[in-house]
């Protein structure tokens, strides 16, 4: 009897653990930390964190966008990370994201709030 729940303990355990290890992972990183302005801490995403990201570094928003300029965006924000007039900036859904003039590609994103 004894054998039997202990069987039973051991199959919760194996079953309760599968979710967690069953998550797909993505090549996308996020920083979990900041220190002075600079990633110290990066965490690897998972499928669900990356699509909820939105734009990804290197996506093309072409020259026609209507970009913002650096006095529309949030002051602690430009500070904070060093923002200046060599890129443009697309200030959507609470993140900032730096767009290279010459290819009009994501090259950072900043993470809002």
């Amino acid at each position: 009897m004894i054998k039997t729940f202990l069987a039973i303990g051991a199959g919760a355990v194996a079953l309760g653990a599968v979710p967690a290890t069953a998550q797909r992972y993505t090549n996308h990183r996020a920083c979990d930390q900041w220190r002075h302005g600079r990633c110290v801490s990066w965490h690897q995403m998972t499928r669900r964190e990356a699509r909820q990201a939105g734009y990804r570094v290197g996506y093309n928003f072409g020259p026609n966008y209507s970009y913002s300029d650096i006095g529309a965006l949030p002051q602690p924000v430009v500070t904070r990370y060093h923002l200046g007039s060599n890129f443009r900036y697309v200030n959507r859904g609470g993140s900032v994201y730096v767009v290279n003039p010459r290819t009009y590609r994501v090259v950072r994103v900043i993470p809002g709030g």
